[in-house]
């Protein structure tokens, strides 16, 4: 398994972020003990919509717990 290139929290939730075998694009880790995703997005997403990205994280994160 691959280290990853940055690593952060988001409130309880561990973001991972690793280089993929494709060009220009990420796969993004997110786990908060007890729910794990993964998706991709390319570079530019990743440097120009984070603030976006966290938002919808932690939204997805927040409701997962209610449902």
């Amino acid at each position: 398994m691959s280290e990853p290139i940055e690593s952060y929290k988001l409130g309880k939730v561990q973001v991972s972020v690793f280089e993929t075998d494709r060009p220009n694009k990420l796969r993004i880790e997110c786990f908060d003990g007890e729910f794990k995703s993964e998706f991709t997005a390319s570079e530019y997403e990743f440097t120009n919509y984070r603030r976006l990205m966290n938002q919808r994280i932690t939204q997805a994160y927040a409701s997962a717990g209610t449902e």
